[in-house]
């Protein structure tokens, strides 16, 4: 028996099932769903550190949108302050790259 503890994507029981193995899950309270969120936002940006595969910015935009749900938002109200804050402080197009300010 392989031991994982982490939060996963609600489709992989079935997805054990499918390959005759048993899945053991238990559902989150908001508290631990909130922690282990965090834990699996850390856990897909080492995994695109690690491979740079888009496939892991995916995962991460994933999380990110779980995590503006729970907090009561939505990915839509996350863009829009991406955007906005691109608006007033710009991108990182230019590839700038700040080495001290003077003064």
């Amino acid at each position: 028996m392989k031991i994982y503890n982490k939060l996963v994507r609600d489709n992989i029981p079935e997805i054990i099932k499918e390959n005759g193995q048993t899945a053991y899950i238990s559902v989150l309270g908001n508290e631990k769903y909130n922690e282990e969120l965090k834990n699996k936002l850390c856990e897909e940006t080492k995994e695109f550190l690690d491979s740079e595969d888009i496939e892991e910015l995916a995962d991460i935009v994933e999380v990110v949108e779980a995590l503006a749900n729970y907090k009561g938002s939505s990915i839509e109200h996350v863009l829009a302050i991406k955007e906005r804050k691109a608006l007033k402080n710009g991108k990182f197009e230019k590839r700038l790259f700040l080495e001290k300010v003077d003064g």
